[in-house]
């Protein structure tokens, strides 16, 4: 997510302005000078991202533009300067909530460390923020990742939305099924009407029929009500079958009806009723294999079969895992309102080490306990120990794999600033953009 933040420098003194401005544009930062407190107010806005301050100023003083600030935006960091510091007085600054308080006169090196941390950490409150706005049902389909398998797997649920083709959706466990079947109905012209999950491996095999087709007062015992089954409650909408190798063989007929004819007939009734939806179907197995096994209808398998769509395990994603940790690692923090923690390269590596048999939904739980505050290794995967990939690497492809994810990390914790980013590498700039060229990655994709 692109942040172009301004530094917002405020001295009644002119000569300290200047020298301020020249000083943090010199190190790339847009700044914004104001002669006194008020005017400083007026030009606080979203693309601020810290205030400086004087202290002692005519008019509004410093603890007064911290308070008004703060009012204005709490989050916005503020940094209070004096050239009468006592402890006191800090004290009382960041008891006030001010982010830092530096005393004159300073090296301009402290100046510049102390506003890049102010950035960084506004740049973080805003993307929490950004998060918050996002936790809608639309913003819950969008498929994270950079890998060929991904940019496929997005290409194809893009042509195939707008279509009415009914979609078989394979993976592992934890992959994320549910997530494409909800892309492909939030891409769709279906989108306004409902999306309807049934998990057929949690169904009990006694209500699932009444479940799927609903049922008349009457149909059995203790049928008081007419019921509207889960097929026509989702007309005009999509219907999602989880594990649908779990589905009772008696029921694959009857669901193989639905499809072909797109009727449903409620149990106790003579009535058929035309329902207009599309299908999407996930497993974690071969329905082919079931289907050899007795276990899976190969009529009903080729009708669902029409486009499949098989989402990458993790560990065949690896490339991935840094950028999906940090997004799950900012969601957490919006959820439990905390500030998101720094990702390590330690933490990388240990992350890239794990072979993830849950996959994503597993990351994501490691993410969530990460902000919790569980940030040794066993406390991050949920106890285990990080283990290898099926094929070991060598060391160069190691070496690889962990230096890139490094460098996406950072690029992603900087917004694609690259000047920060090689700030934070303490690599030469040349030689960050070799490693750019080399790995196949660009700034702008952060952003």
């Amino acid at each position: 997510m692109m942040m172009n933040l301004s530094v917002l420098l405020v001295d009644d003194d002119r000569q300290v302005r200047e020298s301020g401005k020249q000083t943090l544009e010199l190190a790339g930062h847009q700044v914004q000078c104001a002669e006194d407190g008020e005017r400083a107010l007026q030009l606080i806005n979203r693309d601020c991202g810290v205030l400086i301050t004087d202290v002692r100023m005519p008019g509004a003083d410093g603890f007064a533009v911290l308070e008004r600030a703060r009012n204005i935006d709490p989050d916005l960091p503020v940094i209070m300067v004096t050239g009468h510091g006592d402890v006191s007085m800090a004290v009382r600054a960041i008891r006030s909530g001010a982010y830092d308080f530096l005393e004159k006169p300073f090296p301009s090196e402290i100046l510049l460390d102390t506003v890049r941390r102010a950035l960084e950490h506004r740049r973080l409150v805003m993307e929490n923020r950004q998060l918050k706005k996002e936790l809608n049902t639309a913003s819950e389909t969008a498929i994270i990742g950079r890998t060929p398998a991904v940019e496929r797997m997005r290409t194809i649920i893009a042509a195939v939305a707008k279509t009415d083709t009914d979609v078989l959706v394979m993976g592992e466990t934890g992959t994320g099924k549910e997530l494409v079947a909800r892309a492909l109905h939030y891409q769709s012209s279906r989108r306004p009407y409902k999306f309807v999950a049934l998990n057929c491996g949690a169904m009990p095999e006694n209500i699932f029929e009444s479940e799927l087709f609903g049922h008349e007062v009457g149909s059995f015992t203790g049928a008081s009500k007419r019921r509207v089954g889960r097929i026509e409650f989702a007309n005009r909408g999509t219907l999602f079958f989880d594990e649908i190798e779990s589905m009772p063989l008696p029921l694959q007929v009857k669901i193989l009806r639905v499809l072909q004819e797109r009727v449903v007939e409620p149990l106790g009734s003579n009535d058929v009723i035309p329902v207009n939806l599309r299908v999407v179907a996930a497993t974690k197995v071969s329905l082919k294999g079931a289907c050899a096994d007795g276990h899976f209808r190969e009529d009903l398998y080729y009708r669902l079969n029409v486009v499949m769509i098989h989402v990458p395990p993790l560990r065949e994603r690896r490339e991935d895992i840094p950028l999906l940790f940090q997004h799950f690692l900012l969601k957490a923090a919006a959820r439990y309102g905390r500030e998101p923690p720094k990702v390590t390269p330690h933490v990388l590596h240990s992350l890239s080490s794990y072979a993830w048999p849950g996959n994503v939904r597993e990351l994501k739980n490691a993410a969530h306990r990460f902000v919790l505050g569980l940030g040794d290794d066993q406390g991050i995967l949920g106890g285990e120990q990080p283990v290898g990939t099926d094929r070991r690497l060598s060391l160069a492809e190691q070496v690889e794999f962990f230096e890139r994810s490094v460098i996406e990390n950072e690029l992603a914790l900087h917004g694609g600033n690259v000047k920060e980013t090689v700030e934070a590498l303490a690599v030469p700039r040349k030689t960050f953009y070799d490693k750019l060229r080399r790995y196949g990655l660009t700034p702008d994709s952060f952003r």
